[in-house]
């Protein structure tokens, strides 16, 4: 389980640009179960992923995963429990390395060790079986270097990367929004395989009603750093998300 406890961040402070996002923000994220958070630009989505993730130091506050805070842990300290794909399909992965690079760097989180001995030849196999599952023709392209793949393969092969140490929370930040639709289909088709295989606690961020409500167990909506739509996917429809994004609309416009 996450929980995020008495979170406090402001941005600009002592200017007259200050902005304060979260104040004294509670959140419990249940374990194995995916989590949607949607909301309009600026509400502080990516911001939350952010913090959690530790890109973005908080102000006050704890974030607990497991029983054990994080919230002092630096960022590559964090990236032992935590997995994340990230909106832009280069930022999950290294373009200048091959994929079988790639995969073997991401094999070895947590672990010292050095560039001679990155690939270790008994995970080859492993590795060929995890790209088989995506069904790209990837484990046909070990050595080719990632940055002559399409976005689609580079999101799928960073999906692969997050998730194949099984981390204790999984960070999906708008990870499909590059993607033409069709590709947007696969990723998220692998992306719940892939959860539901490893039983990961999730988090994803999306601005798509109809995948929030498909692939999560739980809708939340943040609206000014606080949670203002808080349901089950089950009992939340595509047109009562709408509604509440166009009232939201009418508030800033007026």
């Amino acid at each position: 389980m996450l929980k995020i406890v008495n979170l406090s961040k402001s941005f600009n402070k002592n200017s007259d640009n200050e902005i304060n996002l979260f104040n004294n923000f509670n959140l419990k994220i249940e374990k194995n179960k995916c989590t949607a958070i949607i909301g309009p630009n600026g509400c502080g989505k990516s911001t939350l992923l952010n913090i959690i993730g530790g890109s973005i130091p908080l102000d006050r506050g704890e974030i607990i995963l497991n029983n054990q805070d994080i919230s002092q842990l630096k960022e590559e300290q964090r990236a032992i429990y935590i997995g994340r794909v990230y909106q832009d399909p280069s930022m999950g992965v290294s373009p200048s390395l091959t994929i079988l690079e790639n995969l073997a760097l991401a094999d070895k989180k947590g672990e010292r060790f050095s560039l001679k001995k990155l690939i270790r030849k008994n995970n080859i196999d492993k590795y060929i079986d995890l790209l088989k599952g995506l069904d790209l023709g990837l484990e046909n392209k070990l050595n080719t270097q990632v940055k002559f793949l399409s976005g689609g393969q580079r999101q799928a092969l960073s999906l692969v990367m997050a998730a194949m140490k099984h981390p204790d929370l999984l960070l999906l930040d708008e990870h499909t929004a590059a993607l033409d639709p069709k590709t947007s289909k696969l990723i998220m088709k692998k992306t719940m395989e892939l959860i539901e295989k490893y039983s990961i606690t999730t988090i994803m961020i999306s601005h798509n009603m109809r995948d929030a409500i498909e692939y999560s167990d739980r809708i939340i909506m943040l609206d000014n750093g606080r949670v203002v739509f808080d349901k089950p996917s089950v009992d939340v429809t595509e047109e009562e998300l709408i509604n509440i994004y166009r009232e939201k609309l009418a508030q800033i416009v007026a």
